[in-house]
C-alpha cells in the first residue's frame, strides 16, 4: 500500500485506538524505513526540544517575540507575568536555542532564535487554526 493511498489519519479518543485485527508484520515496509528512523539520542534530543515547547507560558512568549524582538521588561508587560518568570522561561527556551538575544545598552532583546523556529511556530499556529 502506497502512502497516497494510506486512509487520513482522524482524530480519535486515546481509550479508542485502532489497531490491526490480526499481527502481521510487513517485512519489505519495515526494511523501507528502518534506515529512517531516528537514533534513541536524536529522540531523546527531540523530546527535550518538544519539551521547552509544551509549556503555555513559554509558548505565549514565543507568540509575542514572533511579532518581534522585545526585551525581558516588555516580554513580562505583554505576557502579564514577573520579569523574574519570564526570565526564567527565557533560559529554558535559549537552552534548546528556540529564542536568541541581543544586549542594547542596558537592556537585553529577545527574538525567536531563526527562521526554522519561525516556520515551526507559523505552522502549528496554522494547523490548530484548521478546521476539524
Amino acid at each position: 500500500m502506497s502512502k497516497s493511498s494510506l486512509p487520513k489519519s482522524q482524530p480519535f479518543p486515546s481509550e479508542d485506538v485502532p489497531s490491526c485485527d490480526v499481527p502481521l508484520v510487513h517485512l519489505e515496509q519495515v526494511r523501507q524505513v528502518q534506515p529512517d528512523v531516528m537514533s534513541l539520542n536524536q529522540a531523546q534530543q527531540m523530546a527535550e526540544f518538544f519539551s521547552a515547547l509544551a509549556d503555555p507560558s513559554r509558548l505565549r512568549l514565543m507568540s509575542a517575540l514572533a511579532r518581534q524582538e522585545l526585551c525581558v521588561c516588555d516580554l513580562a508587560a505583554a505576557v502579564k507575568v514577573s520579569e523574574s518568570a519570564v526570565s526564567h522561561q527565557l533560559r529554558i527556551l535559549r537552552s534548546q536555542r528556540l529564542v536568541k538575544y541581543q544586549r542594547v545598552g542596558r537592556n537585553v532583546y529577545y527574538s525567536l532564535a531563526d527562521h526554522h523556529v519561525m516556520n515551526l511556530y507559523r505552522e502549528v499556529a496554522a494547523h490548530l487554526n484548521e478546521p476539524d
